[in-house]
């Protein structure tokens, strides 16, 4: 691909779940983090967003988790929406199913093994969090937001403190549990090979503003050995001004 022009998403034909118009945000007398952005997410639609650091991606993600006001433009998202954070947040003094369902009313113990099975979890229901691993207390983290059903789902660089082969057996579980709950997927990564894996669309911010958007229509399973995967590798990387 020789143009590095904005490459527009597909249209659906449902309503986004998120929608984003003319978001600006600014600390103090500074410039602006987000810059008159636009953004919209369809039902079921997984998204990759990167950037460098600085361009405004955490920012975004905290005022559609409502952690930041809305000060200028307009945020529409559902209120069933999870956080899944780069570190688990797991309180050490309270076993695991006690920790996936802070916040909830009539939560037992019997109600989070469900989603503990399905996060390859159900072993350590009863577990310290000091006791799992990295992955394990990530897997927690995830069972934690899915036990709330959300409509809309973000995931803020879930796996960059993991190993590899920890990192890559995430990925394949996010892909899955995304398959089988159809929630809306936000997730802020700084690897490219990741959201060329898992999302539908690729987004890259600078500057607090959408500097590119690429759509990804490989079949799937997804194939780093693929042309076409390699193809838009390369483009990402243009986009991100690495090559």
């Amino acid at each position: 691909m020789n143009s590095l022009a904005p490459i527009s998403p597909l249209p659906s034909l449902s309503p986004p779940v998120v929608d984003v118009q003319g978001l600006s945000r600014r600390f103090g007398s500074g410039p602006r983090v987000l810059d008159h952005l636009n953004l919209s997410i369809a039902p079921g639609e997984f998204v990759a967003l990167l950037g460098h650091s600085g361009s405004g991606k955490s920012t975004l993600l905290r005022t559609l988790a409502g952690l930041d006001p809305v000060t200028e433009g307009k945020v529409s998202r559902p209120e069933e929406i999870a956080v899944v954070f780069q570190e688990s947040r797991l309180l050490p003094w309270k076993k695991v199913w006690r920790n996936i369902t802070l916040g909830l009313e009539n939560a037992t113990r019997e109600k989070t093994l469900p989603v503990l099975e399905e996060v390859g979890l159900g072993h350590r229901v009863d577990a310290w969090p000091l006791t799992l691993s990295g992955g394990e207390a990530q897997r927690a983290a995830l069972a934690r937001a899915l036990i709330r059903e959300p409509q809309f789902l973000m995931l803020d660089e879930p796996f960059a403190a993991l190993d590899a082969l920890t990192r890559l057996r995430m990925q394949e579980l996010v892909f899955a549990l995304w398959q089988r709950h159809k929630a809306a997927v936000l997730l802020v990564t700084h690897d490219v090979d990741e959201a060329l894996l898992l999302a539908d669309r690729a987004v890259v911010l600078d500057a607090g503003r959408i500097k590119a958007e690429l759509q990804i229509s490989l079949p799937r399973p997804r194939r780093h050995a693929d042309p076409e995967f390699e193809k838009l590798r390369s483009t990402l990387l243009k986009y991100l001004g690495v090559c």
